[in-house]
């Protein structure tokens, strides 16, 4: 048999152990694995040269804007910035577009806008907001599931304006009608009230620093929305996750939540694993203004030991950029008037990679679960994604473990150049990505893979992650 690649000389996780191996890939799927190449016939040869070579990582939390909102991002840029941080497979939002998905016409709406310009492959979240419980429509849930959607998104405060916020009996009743589907209701956890009231609050009294923005969205805020919604899958069945969690509070309760048997599950983003307020609010003020907040040093500790016992299942971005001189830093804007959002789908596995694996906080089979496997479970596009498995897609996400670099905002993909990371050193960077078997990314070449080669993923099948609480 002729293959159509072979990576060689990859270092493939085993456990916690590695093994240097050459992978063969035929019709985009993984075909096999063998010591030795001498006679074996492919068209292409790809050599990871001993670097660690991970199943395709996975951002399975996006906003790229697209269509509607394209002056803050785009699909090209965004699974640009994917491909260039290891990314193979992104699932996108449901809220940040224009038509909102919130039904399977808006779906296929927005799979029309990007289809030719995503360089990696997506996935997507279905949306249900309150105006739908208001007007009864709940029917697109089971539409939109049907159609292969892999979650669905809520929130408990405003996002934007075609994609109204819930009350807590709209989302009670919205956790009932996804139970039916057997997917996860993702919620952005944070409770309106009180955020609204002390924003009005700290404004009042003339704060317009940074760190007052993450004194206003409070760490209780997001403590009661998780109580609440953690009390609301318990009566419902309905699958909790918690995206974006901020809080060490919030990795405790979920936790708790696991322990007595609930369908609770929970990501965490890198800036709240290694930034907090106090510092970095004040260094970039808008430019690292996000919702939730960034926290404190404790939390950031926290939220890693969250990844180690089980509390926190993966990671993922949030990732949301802004238009600088419109949205961020116009004239006379503030920090409560600039918009709350960063990008981070570019710097998630490196600074997972230099933060957790190099520095000793994770282990290796702890860092395949999190980049990839465990959320390629979760939405059910497992094993197609997320697996260094025979029949799984060639999804390759090569890392040189021992390379020292800086990020640089200037350099990134993302269409408005900023991030809270500037300036960060880190140690393990992406060396090339590779998707269905072609090479997308290439450290020494840059960006080689063609907008349009990305495809739409839909959900392969309902699973659901086991439940390990370590100790």
């Amino acid at each position: 048999m002729r293959y159509d690649l072979i990576v060689k000389n990859a270092l493939i996780p085993h456990g916690d152990e590695t093994v240097l191996t050459n992978i063969l890939v035929k019709d985009e799927k993984i075909a096999g694995f063998v010591d030795k190449i001498e006679g074996i016939e492919a068209d292409n040869v790809i050599d990871a040269e001993g670097h660690l070579t991970l199943p395709g990582c996975i951002d399975s939390h996006t906003h790229y804007m697209d269509p509607g909102f394209t002056h803050r991002e785009n699909f090209l840029t965004g699974t640009s910035g994917a491909a260039v941080g290891g990314v193979t497979t992104i699932i996108d939002m449901p809220c940040c577009s224009v038509p909102s998905v919130r039904g399977v016409a808006e779906l296929h709406n927005k799979v029309n806008a990007i289809k030719d310009k995503a360089i990696v492959d997506y996935a997507m979240w279905g949306g249900v907001t309150g105006e739908d419980v208001r007007n009864k429509n709940l029917k697109i849930v089971k539409e939109q599931a049907d159609e292969g959607v892999v979650a669905f998104k809520v929130y408990m405060t405003p996002s934007v304006p075609s994609y109204p916020r819930v009350t807590d009996p709209e989302m009670l009743e919205i956790f009932y009608e996804v139970s039916k589907t057997g997917l996860p209701v993702g919620v952005h956890a944070e409770n309106f009230a009180i955020c609204d009231y002390m924003v009005q609050k700290l404004r009042e009294e003339g704060r317009m620093d940074g760190p007052a923005w993450a004194e206003a969205r409070m760490e209780l805020a997001e403590k009661v929305a998780i109580q609440l919604c953690i009390s609301y899958a318990e009566e419902t069945g309905a699958r909790f996750h918690v995206v974006h969690m901020s809080t060490g509070i919030g990795a405790k309760l979920v936790k708790e939540a696991k322990m007595r048997g609930i369908d609770v599950t929970s990501e965490t983003c890198p800036h709240y694993l290694t930034l907090n307020y106090q510092e970095h609010m004040t260094k970039f003020k808008q430019f690292v203004k996000i919702a939730p907040p960034i926290r404190t040093k404790k939390d950031n500790e926290e939220l890693w030991q969250g990844l180690i016992d089980g509390s926190v299942d993966f990671i993922a971005t949030d990732h949301a950029p802004y238009e600088i001189p419109t949205e961020k830093d116009a004239p006379g804007m503030t920090i409560w008037t600039a918009f709350p959002g960063i990008p981070g789908t570019e710097t998630m596995v490196p600074i997972i990679v230099s933060e957790g694996y190099n520095k000793g906080r994770l282990s290796l089979s702890k860092l395949v679960e999190i980049l990839s496997t465990n959320a390629a479970k979760h939405y059910g596009i497992y094993p197609k994604k997320g697996a260094m498995m025979i029949g799984s897609d060639a999804d390759f996400t090569i890392i040189d473990l021992n390379k020292e670099w800086t990020i640089e905002k200037e350099k990134m993909q993302c269409l408005n150049k900023y991030t809270p990371f500037d300036g960060m050193k880190l140690k393990g960077k992406v060396a090339k990505t590779i998707v269905r078997g072609t090479l997308v990314y290439d450290d020494e070449k840059g960006i080689v893979g063609k907008p349009g080669y990305g495809q739409w993923i839909k959900r392969q099948n309902i699973q659901k992650l086991e439940r390990k609480i370590k100790f």
